[in-house]
């Protein structure tokens, strides 16, 4: 007997072909990848980015290459914006154009730093806590419940008037209970990781709770900690502008953008420049941090992920 041929025509492919398939594969990238294409289309977020490197560049630049420095008294009093000194000068004849970005350099140093001090204390108390959990998770977030309850900025104060004014006094201020809103959020995302099937083969096979934390926790909680970090600048900055406005800030003749705005609001009618500068500048940076902070938080939401 003869096996007659088979009809192809009869048959049909079920699902996907070899070639969408490859199509599929050929379009599938990083996790990182596909976050940093989505914060690349966020133009508000790149807007924040552009603002943030020239501020920085101008602060490292300005005050080396100016013929004044942000002390110097030219012997032009109050002098509106002009040629020779752009954003005027101040009741001392000082160039309040250097004086601002000799000032950024302080706000900027004041947040980021403070803002560092609050990232490593706040990941490591919340990893630990999460990860440990029972009475220790207990009592830990019963110590942050208790810094949390006195009033940030009273602890600020206080602790400001009495330490002598200056940029370290300052960052150990805003230190001192900044933390609390990291650990938090790190003890959230460690306790909905730590039962994953990765950590709990780690912990079978005898990995520590350090080992846990640096390779397994902390980079899966990473896109959370980032938020939190470029939120937590913009909120240093103000609070160091807020606190030298009330005349806590560094000592002179050093600047800070917060001490120029004390300052210049005490000569706003006469002298209107000498407020603007630096609550422009003030502004601009806070927008430019919360900026980035909103972009990286859209770009790393799972739920936007395709």
């Amino acid at each position: 007997m003869t096996q007659q041929p088979l009809d192809q025509d009869l048959f049909k492919v079920v699902g996907g072909s070899d070639k969408d398939s490859d199509a599929l594969a050929a379009k599938s990238v990083s996790f990182w990848k596909e976050v940093s294409l989505r914060f690349s289309q966020n133009k508000l977020a790149l807007g924040g980015i552009f603002i943030l490197i020239i501020v920085v560049l101008m602060a490292l630049i300005v005050p080396e290459v100016s013929q004044y420095k942000y002390s110097d008294q030219s012997g032009v009093y109050n002098a509106p914006p002009s040629a020779q000194f752009w954003f005027g000068t101040d009741e001392l004849g000082r160039d309040i154009f250097v004086r601002v970005w000799a000032g950024a350099r302080i706000s900027l140093l004041i947040g980021v730093v403070a803002a560092l001090i609050d990232l490593i204390i706040g990941v490591v108390w919340g990893s630990i806590s999460g990860l440990v959990g029972g009475r220790v998770d207990n009592i830990m977030m019963r110590i942050a419940d208790v810094l949390t309850a006195v009033p940030y900025l009273l602890v600020v104060i206080v602790l400001l008037v009495v330490m002598e004014p200056g940029i370290i006094p300052m960052i150990i201020a805003l230190s001192i209970t900044g933390w609390i809103n990291m650990a938090r959020i790190v003890r959230g995302e460690v306790l909905s990781i730590k039962n994953q099937e990765y950590v709990l083969a780690a912990r079978t096979l005898g990995a520590n709770t350090w080992h846990l934390i640096l390779k397994h926790l902390v980079p899966n909680a990473l896109g959370a900690i980032l938020v939190t970090m470029t939120l937590t600048i913009p909120q240093a900055i103000f609070t160091e502008a807020f606190l030298s406005y009330l005349g806590l800030g560094v000592p002179a003749p050093q600047a800070s953008w917060g001490t120029m705005a004390s300052d210049g609001a005490k000569a706003i009618a006469d002298y209107p420049w000498r407020l603007f500068f630096p609550a422009i500048f003030i502004s601009l940076t806070i927008f430019a941090f919360n900026a980035v902070g909103d972009g990286l938080r859209d770009a790393l939401d799972p739920k936007l992920r395709k």
